[in-house]
């Protein structure tokens, strides 16, 4: 019905869908790399063109956001373009801003050890934000911001075609499964993400962010019960 995500968004926006407001998940919308590169003479491609992230990156730069004026530089990915594992935070942190990587600060360190514990690394895994850009005093993004950025999110899954999708926060979850269900009610039970340029849909696991874990570590229990499951997913993928 749609030919890309930047139609699909128009049709969202004109049809006054400007917030997430259904009660159940959607499962039908169901070399490291630095960011430092210099776009000044790269060609833009249209997201529809893109087929490597790094092309995303001259897109994003080139998108009219009130965040690119407040931003040092862009936070895309950090890790593994082969992995079949993409874990999908929330937004860059001022480290993650400053080197242009995600999840380099506090809460990437926690990350980190969260990794190493079901003995993964860093390197292996395809890591993300749902934001590519800082958001101001580190709030939450806005549920028009998530919308905005979707089509990039999504492109980067349609390209990188990962098995399973670990979201982090609850902004990961409205993107991704399109719903403002808490994560208490989403932990401990896998879901479906299936764009419309998907043939195959994705497992999804949903865990707390860890920043929340960070100033909740009474969560950091529910957080090893979902490393656990997402450990025993991908033995058997």
């Amino acid at each position: 019905m749609f030919q890309s995500n930047k139609e699909y968004l128009e049709f969202l926006k004109q049809s006054g869908v400007h917030s997430f407001l259904q009660e159940t998940p959607n499962n039908l919308l169901d070399d490291k790399q630095k960011q430092t590169l210099d776009n000044t003479n790269k060609e833009v491609k249209s997201i529809d063109e893109i087929t490597e992230i790094k092309d995303l990156i001259p897109l994003i730069s080139n998108h009219n956001s009130p965040l690119s004026k407040t931003a040092k530089n862009i936070a895309l990915f950090d890790g593994n373009l082969q992995s079949k594992l993409m874990i999908i935070g929330e937004a860059p942190e001022k480290e993650d801003d400053e080197q242009g990587i995600p999840f380099v600060g506090s809460a990437g360190q926690l990350l980190n050890k969260m990794l190493s514990a079901i003995q993964l690394e860093r390197k292996n895994i395809y890591i993300t934000n749902t934001i590519p850009w800082i958001l101001p005093q580190n709030r939450a993004p806005t549920d028009q911001e998530i919308l905005e950025y979707l089509p990039f999110l999504q492109r980067q899954i349609e390209i990188l075609k990962p098995k399973i999708i670990y979201l982090l926060g609850t902004a990961a979850v409205k993107a991704i499964l399109s719903t403002p269900l808490n994560l208490s009610d989403l932990r401990e039970k896998w879901h479906n993400y299936k764009s419309i340029n998907m043939n195959t849909s994705i497992k999804v696991l949903v865990s707390h962010h860890p920043s929340t874990l960070l100033k909740s570590p009474k969560l950091k229990k529910e957080a090893w019960g979902d490393l656990q499951m997402l450990q025993k997913k991908l033995n058997e993928n």
